[in-house]
């Protein structure tokens, strides 16, 4: 026997071949070839890659810098004794890991999902007996039996098909159920949706009966070489991710270098030793911003119940902020533009042409003749085409009236009819099943005493072929008809021809041999039609600085059809093969002008991904079925359909849409971009301020000045600040225009040149200050406890007047403060903190601090408020730049 058999095109070998190839035959194997096969190339199961233990994924967690960062302040902790904040700041560490900890655990779930995809049973002929077994002791070389409603559970070469319809969208995107056959398919690089001689493992059998030999079993079927593409891909960095790394190792690398050379600084000064150790533990514990990593958590995860709120489930934390930056949507078709629900959107007698509101499987619309409102049921010829759609059908709404029970394109005949009122109460008498070969189906309906009625639906030419007249004509005009149906299939409907032939009242069998000069109704077309919001969706995305690009399974003139309907710009359509026949430069040149790719399998949408982010895209993929899933993985930002998606490409998703609507997308992008504004504003504020601190503690050192400050208040500062005015800038209200910026550059840091510039600003401005009210209150023969004291308030202070100019990096905010109540809770209790340490004498015992008197304040006030006022100024300097800078290059254009 020839296998594992590789590089085969089964669909091009003729049944009596195949049979050959794989050692079988139609009445399939003997229970001992089977065991031995087992026992040879194993069970039918896709083989998955083993997870990492939890205690490794777990340890992983704790590789980061910014953990680094959080570890050191804790050893800072240590050091000083101040055990409580060591606590504290371990917690911290420990419940980031447990977050991270169980998001990487539930990835592991897209990859046992495959494997639950696979057909529990399966009928298979084994000595000619037909008997059920474990779908997992399927093997290559037997002959399975397929019937309505049984999931495939291999890939199967089929050599027998009595109107077998199988639905293969979940894998290849095609909206419709496939009519199979058993002839050969000519041709090597044929795409799924085309190899109509072959079912994969997966997909759902519709409707009809078939028979198959097996060809592929395990990870030598499609969905497992999907499996080995989830693998490839599973481990990807986020933007976000990508930046707190680097900027966590920047971070640590200079703390820990300033704080070794203010060690060093103090020994070639004969410091004293534990002295001087102290110092630069003092000065590591003011720098370090031991609150960022938990602030940011906290503000993804509260961006995280907002999208929540708005449809879009969020499984992987950072990529919250990764939707704010995203350059490039890759979208699915069907399902995701589209309703995944057929609709006759045009029905035309020849005599008129009308057009049908409404869209998927509910009835309700309206018909149109000329743009205008019409009653269907003034026009007898549309009447007759109505009932010959809804008569000639084996489809049925269902129970609750929001879907179809059978073949989706016989649902949208129906629901057409029931749209203008027409009712399908004819007594069915005889029908000849649709047969692909065939290409009509016809029924035969109790008339009245006298007649009886034949109904025919099909392809156009092949109803055309069977009429004689045209209803309320005496002669088939066929010219005009074929113009018709040609002019309906350029706009990419599916079109469908309907007549009738009225027969005696004793007649009550047809056969093809009644199919004969018909009556020719008219021409339905239809489609797959796009969900009433993806227009202005796809609208706020090009205005939002995002490019949408289509990447679906189904044929070229409806993906451009259905790109042009919904606003998708693109300079032409490619197809899978002919990426396949594309070097990466070459796919690249083409992803700059084609925004439309038709006849895609897993592998062209995975490198389509991987080549957008060679050139340095953020890219989010959105899709529902197994197809979707390794492009998914792959993606910045994986967004996965809730209601109509498999559980494969949820659980590969870092996004689920509850709604499976494309135009949360654009919700989503909007708190996407305000989690990044906020993640900027926490930094913003948080490092001139605890720089601020360090520099004060090293400017001390190298002067030889008396510390201002002892590390217990740096401590306080940290504590109190941090959690009382920092996290109050995670309510902070969404700015306005987030939706007309354009996205963030992929190689942006987080530390952008004007924050670094803000930064050195407000640090400096901080020194300064502190400084002046030290000497200054020494030198007016202050006590060292109050002058201290008058500096700890002081800082304070400059942190509270800078969180307001941080509510908006760019805007003034003097119409914004009272807009963030948070904030201003935040703010009080601070200030009550303060005036506790302030006046409380425990707490001038424990922290070393004095009480102060008005005159004082007024000096803290003062000195601190110049923060916010050189900050707004700046901010109006910036924007008249802005202006100016705008307007010069409109005079120049």
């Amino acid at each position: 026997m020839l296998y594992p058999v590789a590089d085969i095109n089964w669909h091009s070998v003729s049944a009596d071949d195949v049979f050959s190839l794989v050692d079988s035959s139609e009445n399939g194997l003997d229970k001992h070839e089977v065991e031995a096969r087992i026992e040879r190339f194993g069970f039918n199961e896709v083989s998955f890659k083993k997870p990492a233990s939890a205690f490794y994924q777990f340890f992983k967690q704790f590789l980061s810098p910014l953990i680094y960062v959080l570890l050191a302040a804790a050893a800072a902790m240590f050091f000083l004794s101040e055990w409580a904040d060591m606590a504290v700041i371990l917690g911290v560490v420990l419940a980031n890991a447990v977050i991270g900890f169980v998001q990487e655990r539930k990835a592991q779930h897209a990859l046992e999902s495959l494997a639950r995809m696979l057909a529990s049973e399966a009928a298979v002929l084994r000595d000619g007996k037909r008997v059920v077994v474990s779908s997992k002791k399927v093997v290559v070389g037997d002959v399975v039996l397929l019937e309505g409603g049984c999931r495939v559970p291999a890939d199967i070469r089929l050599f027998y098909v009595k109107n077998l319809q199988v639905d293969e969208s979940a894998l290849t995107g095609e909206s419709l159920s496939i009519r199979k056959t058993s002839d050969i398919v000519v041709g090597e690089d044929i795409p799924l949706a085309d190899r109509l001689n072959t079912v994969f493992a997966g997909t759902f059998v519709t409707h009809g009966q078939g028979r198959g030999v097996v060809v592929s079993i395990a990870d030598n079927t499609e969905i497992g070489r999907i499996s080995g593409f989830i693998e490839q891909s599973s481990d990807f960095s986020t933007p976000l991710v990508r930046k707190l790394n680097v900027f966590g190792k920047q971070l640590s690398l200079a703390i820990m270098f300033i704080a070794f050379f203010t060690f060093m600084w103090g020994l070639w000064f004969n410091y004293d030793i534990e002295f001087i150790f102290l110092a630069a533990v003092s000065l590591a514990v003011a720098a370090i911003p031991e609150s960022l990593p938990a602030i940011v958590t906290i503000n993804l995860a509260i961006g995280v119940k907002k999208m929540a709120e708005r449809n879009a489930i969020i499984r992987n934390l950072p990529s919250v902020e990764t939707l704010g930056s995203t350059t490039v949507i890759c979208t699915d078709k069907t399902g995701t533009l589209t309703k995944n629900q057929m609709t006759v959107t045009v029905i035309d007698t020849i005599s008129r042409r009308y057009t049908l509101t409404g869209a998927g499987y509910e009835p309700v619309g309206e018909f149109l003749y000329n743009g205008q409102g019409v009653d269907p049921l003034s026009d007898d010829n549309l009447i007759r085409t109505l009932e010959a759609g809804a008569w000639c059908n084996d489809a049925a709404l269902s129970e609750n009236g929001s879907g179809i029970e059978g073949d989706p394109t016989e649902g949208a005949l129906l629901v057409a009819a029931l749209k203008a009122g027409v009712a399908s109460d004819l007594q069915r008498l005889d029908v000849i099943p649709f047969e692909p070969e065939n290409q009509y189906m016809a029924t035969l309906h109790k008339l009245d005493e006298q007649n009886n009625i034949i109904y025919v639906k099909g392809s156009p030419e092949k109803v055309l072929s069977f009429c004689t007249t045209q209803e309320g004509k005496t002669s088939l005009d066929l010219k005009e008809a074929e113009n018709a149906a040609r002019s309906m299939a350029s706009e990419a409907l599916r079109v469908l021809a309907v007549g009738y032939k009225k027969v005696d009242a004793s007649k009550t069998q047809i056969t093809p041999e009644d199919i004969n000069k018909l009556v020719f109704l008219g021409l339905y077309g239809m489609m797959d039609p796009p969900r009433d919001e993806v227009v202005h969706a796809i609208g706020m995305c090009t205005n939002a600085g995002i490019r949408v690009i289509m990447v679906t399974g189904d044929h070229r003139e409806t993906a451009l059809a259905i790109a042009k309907k919904v606003g998708i710009k693109t300079g032409g359509v490619s197809t899978g093969a002919e990426i396949d026949d594309m070097e990466s430069e070459d796919l690249a040149c083409c992803l700059d002008e084609t925004s439309v790719f038709a006849r895609t399998s897993p592998e062209h949408k995975f490198k389509i991904v991987q080549n957008l982010q060679q050139k340095g895209e953020i890219v989010a993929v959105t899709g529902d079925g197994i197809n979707d899933a390794p492009a998914l993985k792959t993606a910045d930002i994986g967004i996965a359909m809730g209601m109509s998606g498999t559980e494969v490409s949820r659980e590969s998703s870092d996004m689920v849409l509850v709604d499976d609507n494309f135009a949360s997308i654009v919700a989503a992008v909007e708190e996407g971009r305000n989690v990044y504004s906020k993640i900027q504003k926490i930094i913003l504020w948080t490092l001139p301020t605890n720089g601020g601190e360090g520099l004060i503690i090293m400017t001390a050192l190298l002067f030889g000045f008396t510390f201002p400050l002892l590390p217990l208040h740096i401590i306080w500062i940290n504590t109190v600040t941090a959690i009382g005015l920092g996290t109050t800038l995670i309510a902070e209200p969404k700015e306005e225009g987030l939706l007309r910026r354009p996205p963030r550059p992929a190689t942006e840091p987080l530390l952008t040149s004007l924050i670094k510039k803000l930064i050195l600003i407000v640090a400096i401005l901080m020194v300064t200050g502190s400084f002046t009210l030290f000497f200054f209150n020494l030198n007016n023969n202050e006590d060292i406890t109050v002058a201290r004291t008058i500096v700890l308030n002081t800082i304070v202070m400059f942190e509270v007047f800078y969180l307001l100019n941080c509510k908006s990096i760019n805007k003034h905010v003097h119409k914004q403060i009272f807009s963030n109540k948070f904030m201003l809770i935040g703010i009080t209790i601070v200030m009550l903190l303060q005036m506790g340490i302030t006046y409380l004498p425990a707490m001038n015992s424990i922290f070393h601090t004095a009480p102060l008197t008005s005159a004082h304040w007024v000096m803290i006030v003062a000195i601190s408020s110049t923060v916010f006022f050189l900050m707004e100024f700046l901010k109006y300097l910036r924007s008249k730049k802005t202006v100016l800078s705008e307007h010069e290059q409109s005079e120049r254009s």
